[in-house]
């Protein structure tokens, strides 16, 4: 049978209406829709009827379908001549593990497409009023996962690079790790009083931002008992949002229909 042809779909940081034309478009064009937990499952209501919906996102600690699973699926779907669209939060190609899934298909000769999305780490702070880079702040952006532990020597981050090269960082996974991430960066001659935001359910209406200097921010994400997911942002830009804060204030902000 003819081969049918994946598509790797990058969902959003959250709010459905973020995710791409093109996104959207391979969700309601798919026979087979994979999804991880990070998806906002109001976009899955834009599945065709009769699509098949198969869940296999990772919770902590326990995994819904291991990487392996989830390639195998991919291909044999696909070569029963079906559309699958493989539906991942954020950007694919950012901490997503495209690239093994898309090396999987491409080994089998399955016909694939990559299609990107808004990563969390620009979209929630951007909703939280603070831009990831500005001319009189930052001019340089790094994304860094931060899920490795050290004990584990997992830790592959180069925190000196990191702490002495670059302007704004921005911290996926990284609740579990924020002690270390705060400790490293300071060992590594990062000022104490950096800004520090964190971010949970970014582009979301659970979204919620605590900001603290980096010496203090451990404790405050305690006293406030952050959890993930949350983007945890360092740099001068976070001071930003006191000017620009809008998403998550009182202000009102007019439609662009009344506009």
């Amino acid at each position: 049978m003819k081969n049918g042809k994946v598509y790797l779909v990058g969902a959003g940081p959250g709010d459905p209406k973020l995710i791409t034309v093109k996104g959207l478009e391979c969700i309601q064009q798919a026979d087979v829709i994979l999804y991880d937990r990070l998806v906002n499952k109001e976009l899955l209501l834009s599945a065709k009827e009769g699509a098949e919906l198969i869940f296999c996102g990772k919770l902590p600690g326990r995994h819904e379908l291991i990487q392996e699973q989830i390639n195998q699926l991919l291909v044999e779907k696909a070569e029963q001549g079906l559309v699958v669209t493989r539906l991942k939060g954020g950007d694919p190609c950012v901490f997503g593990r495209v690239g093994e899934e898309a090396k999987e298909l491409a080994e089998r000769r399955v016909p694939y497409e990559i299609i990107p999305g808004i990563t969390a780490g620009i979209a929630a702070p951007a909703y939280a009023g603070i831009p990831v880079t500005h001319r009189d702040h930052a001019s340089s952006f790094a994304i860094v996962t931060a899920h490795g532990r050290a004990e584990k020597e997992q830790d592959f981050v180069n925190w000196k690079a990191l702490a002495e090269g670059i302007d704004t960082i921005a911290f996926y996974m990284g609740v579990g790790n924020l002690s270390r991430i705060s400790q490293q960066l300071m060992a590594y001659g990062r000022s104490p009083s950096t800004p520090v935001a964190i971010i949970e359910w970014g582009t979301t209406n659970q979204q919620r931002t605590i900001i603290a200097e980096l010496a203090t921010i451990e404790q405050q994400a305690k006293e406030q008992q952050v959890e993930s997911p949350a983007i945890i942002l360092v740099g001068n830009v976070v001071e930003l949002r006191k000017s620009i804060r809008w998403f998550d204030s009182e202000i009102s902000i007019p439609s662009l229909a009344s506009l």
